[in-house]
């Protein structure tokens, strides 16, 4: 089902110029599926959920984990600069994604709450390389 989501949100891309947002979506279920979620578990798990949820993305192993990503269009100016940044901390665990313009993991790398709190709570931007410090993950 993720491959053809993002079969045609490419597709929809190539079309009509801008991607449909599906990168909250598909990198938290790829975040899940990185630290050994089960897919029937994180299906059962996101079933009352909406989109919009303050603190975690989803809960594995009584783990709380925050996903955050990025992907480049591919156009010109769309090179990843600037990465979000956490805005609370109800969370045990972030995991940072990179895709690539077709939404291929180029990187993960994953921050538990006391680190990423003490090196970035009173940073305002973010970059990549500010998220690579953190354990790789792929």
């Amino acid at each position: 089902m993720r491959d053809d989501l993002i079969k045609i949100s490419l597709l929809w891309q190539k079309q009509y110029g801008v991607a449909p947002n599906i990168l909250s979506a598909v990198s938290e279920y790829d975040a899940a599926m990185m630290i050994g979620m089960p897919e029937d578990e994180y299906s059962d798990f996101m079933q009352d959920k909406t989109a919009v949820s303050k603190g975690s993305d989803f809960i594995f192993n009584n783990k709380r984990y925050q996903v955050k990503a990025n992907r480049p269009s591919g156009k010109p100016g769309s090179k990843v600069t600037i990465v979000a940044k956490a805005k609370n901390y109800e969370w045990d665990y972030l995991i940072w994604i990179l895709y690539n313009k077709e939404f291929q993991i180029k990187e993960s790398w994953i921050w538990n709450q006391h680190d990423y709190k003490k090196e970035f709570d009173e940073k305002k931007r973010l970059s990549p390389s500010d998220y690579r410090r953190g354990k790789k993950l792929f």
